[in-house]
């Protein structure tokens, strides 16, 4: 999404307690070289292997401007899905990153869509929320809406509901086992609690339909909105929050959040701190602690590695850790960078 300034404190993050033993990815184009073993670490949890900006500013072979990356999935093939908020879903090579293919989406009128959130499907469809309405549509890998799934009342924008413009869903993840989907919220509704954001939840049943879920409320850090979330192994989520402030910069905090004995807010009209059992969530690392790699910024960041991340993917799994990629929206702006990360994340 095109971000809101808002006023975020920026802190100096976390301090480095141990540091991880990690490998670059094979990205061309990198803006630095990924290099192994230590040095890297953001966190006790934390460590980026590299980053590049190769897609920064590109266009594909048939003039599609290459960026606004709202989201990113790992397709069946393991190259990744990445979503365009201008309605662009395109297909790169997980090591180059180069592209490979790209599909148009659109509303069942033809128009484009504010793309934000992506799932992909095991069956080779893709799940795609928007924020305008907010809405969940079931795509085939050729761009064709096949389904769209319900959304409660509440969750709508202003005057249908008590969504903000620019604020409703914008993080979607499948859980293992492929039958719960989890959108998020990216600011409070108008009468919550405004650092409550909800989470909503789907349940696939026979026939491969999908019908509402539980809904959770999950406590974001003051002055930050939830851009993304994405599913671990356990079952868990990993949650980005994030916010602007004007000629001071991002903040970017990666969060593991656990949705089991939260309360179901499904019918709750007003959340409030005290009136329900949130999500519990541990910090990872705040991205600004993370060494900036010789990564150079375009406008004032507290540091130059940091942009406007708003998509991420679990790309690998492995005992304990997991490869994650993070992915930076330029809005096709001269101030900001279409930027992948690259991270190892190990999960308490």
């Amino acid at each position: 999404m095109r971000l809101r300034p808002v006023l975020a404190t920026v802190t100096a993050g976390l301090a480095a307690a141990t540091c991880l033993s990690v490998a670059g990815p094979a990205a061309a184009g990198t803006a630095t070289s990924a290099g192994t073993a230590t040095g890297h670490a953001c966190s006790s949890a934390v460590g980026i292997t590299g980053f590049s900006d190769a897609l920064d500013k590109t266009t594909y072979t048939d003039g599609t401007y290459v960026g606004n990356f709202s989201a990113l999935a790992e397709n069946r093939d393991g190259s990744l899905a990445a979503l365009s908020d201008r309605s662009s879903l395109f297909r790169l090579d997980a090591k180059s990153l180069k592209p490979k293919g790209v599909v148009q989406l659109a509303d069942e009128s033809g128009a484009a869509l504010d793309s934000e959130g992506l799932v992909a499907d095991r069956d080779g469809t893709y799940l795609v929320s928007s924020e305008t309405e907010p809405s969940i549509r079931r795509y085939s890998a050729d761009g064709k809406i096949l389904d769209r799934l319900p959304v409660p009342d509440h969750l709508q924008v202003a005057p249908a509901g008590r969504g903000v413009t620019n604020g409703t869903f914008e993080g979607l993840t499948l859980l293992p086992g492929g039958r719960t989907l989890v959108a998020s919220m990216e600011y409070a509704l108008s009468g919550d609690d405004s650092g409550l954001v909800r989470f909503q939840t789907w349940t696939r049943g026979k026939g491969g339909h999908w019908r509402l879920g539980a809904q959770y409320a999950y406590p974001v850090d003051s002055g930050l909105g939830v851009p993304e979330i994405t599913a671990t192994p356990d079952g868990r989520l990993l949650v980005l929050e994030r916010g602007f402030t004007s000629g001071v910069g991002n903040t970017v905090r990666l969060y593991v959040a656990d949705t089991h004995r939260a309360t179901d807010t499904s019918d709750v009209e007003s959340l409030t701190a005290a009136g329900v059992r949130s999500v519990k969530k541990t910090l990872l690392a705040d991205i600004a602690s993370c060494p900036s790699l010789g990564a150079t910024a375009k406008q004032p960041q507290p540091n130059p590695l940091l942009d406007n991340i708003e998509g991420m993917a679990v790309t690998e799994r492995e005992k304990g850790r997991l490869k994650v990629t993070l992915v930076s929206d330029d809005n096709q702006g001269a101030t900001q960078t279409t930027r992948f990360y690259f991270l190892r994340v190990r999960l308490p």
